[in-house]
């Protein structure tokens, strides 16, 4: 693990190693089947997450819906939980972002 890596939490989905990896063509394929495995974790909360865009340069853009609208812990789980995940198993993704 890199020096500034942090540890996978507890209860952080388990990416399979049968994902496929990302070409320029799946890469919006492959963040949402990241998303599949996460949103089981966000919908427990009465939460989910929708997959809005993802753009060449490797910025995603989700939006969260039910519970996690307006929740103060919602930044937290962006940066912690989705981005985190997607960056670890997508290295192109550079940035994740959250709209209304």
């Amino acid at each position: 693990m890199p020096d500034d890596a942090q540890p996978r939490p507890a209860d952080a989905p388990e990416i399979p190693d049968g994902v496929a990896a990302p070409t320029a063509v799946s890469m919006r394929e492959h963040v949402g089947q990241i998303l599949d495995l996460i949103r089981p974790a966000i919908q427990q909360d009465d939460g989910d997450v929708e997959l809005v865009d993802v753009t060449a340069e490797g910025v995603v853009t989700v939006r969260f819906l039910g519970a996690c609208i307006g929740c103060p812990s919602s930044a937290v789980t962006l940066q912690h939980g989705i981005e985190r995940t997607l960056k670890e198993h997508i290295p192109e993704v550079r940035a994740v972002h959250s709209v209304a």
